[in-house]
């Protein structure tokens, strides 16, 4: 008894235990936090000298130019970026769903091809949506039809990943019963995985189609049209009180199309679980 007692006098308190054990680690990471601040050349006097430049151009800003309000084209280019948006959105959800099927594990059994499936999609969340509409544009030209491609191509990644672990996740009861009575491959996937799958697919959808929103908003400065493009034109021309409305009216789409999607989630995912 008193050999015990004093090996545990001996134990270092957890806290001591605790700190070894991430010691190396935490000394990595403060090593290469402190390389990447010097590499970057982070200097925050640099940020108070220029906040002058900033609100000198807020100044140029003001007042805005809402009497862009009132062209048709402002508002074509809004329609246009939405509808590239949410035609991606739809051909990509498309397609992550096929591929997810392919690589999910409870689904496919050949090993190859779920391999492969996961490739694709790792292979698609790594490579920047931005390096997609620079090589389709080289195929398509410039314009919304190669915004909405790469729209498309850039969410297959992510909504591949989160459907194939949604499919993963049901309840292998279902299609078991299917079947042991004689069900086809595509019987089980219609009556017993997707039903399980269904609100999870809305709702990952639904959120992709807010970030890909944001994402047309970007790509037309680069060339995939819609208000995007406005906006650069404006500031290239040195149009700020145009630009300043522009921004305005990005604000008010961008937090309409979430709430708006934000109600089709809450109703339509509502109703399928009290189903």
């Amino acid at each position: 008894m008193a050999k015990v007692a004093v090996d545990r006098l001996k134990e270092k308190p957890l806290y001591q235990r605790y700190y070894q054990k991430y010691l190396g680690v935490g000394i990595v990471f403060s090593l290469i936090l402190v390389w990447s601040i010097v590499d970057l050349g982070i200097k925050p006097q640099h940020l108070w000298e220029g906040l002058p430049h900033f609100f000198r151009l807020l100044l140029e800003m003001m007042p805005p130019n809402w009497q862009i309000l009132i062209s048709i084209d402002i508002w074509w280019a809004v329609l246009e970026t939405l509808s590239m948006a949410f035609v991606g959105t739809v051909f990509g959800a498309l397609m992550s769903f096929g591929l997810a099927l392919l690589a999910a594990n409870n689904v496919t059994s050949c090993r190859v091809v779920r391999e492969f499936s996961k490739g694709l999609l790792a292979t698609e969340r790594a490579v920047p949506t931005l390096v997609i509409i620079l090589l389709l544009v080289v195929v398509v030209g410039l314009g919304p039809f190669a915004g909405m491609i790469a729209i498309a191509i850039g969410s297959i990644g992510m909504l591949g990943k989160l459907f194939a672990e949604a499919i993963e996740n049901t309840d292998p009861k279902a299609p078991e019963s299917l079947e042991s009575v004689g069900a086809g491959g595509l019987q089980v996937i219609r009556y017993a995985v997707l039903p399980q799958v269904l609100p999870s697919l809305i709702a990952n959808t639904l959120y992709r189609f807010d970030i890909n929103i944001r994402v047309a908003i970007f790509l037309g400065i680069v060339g995939g049209g819609g208000i995007g493009f406005d906006l650069h034109l404006a500031m290239s021309l040195f149009r700020y009180p145009d630009a300043l409305a522009i921004t305005a009216i990005i604000l008010i789409v961008v937090c309409g199309a979430e709430k708006f999607s934000d109600f089709l989630r809450k109703k339509i995912i509502g109703k399928e679980l009290l189903e």
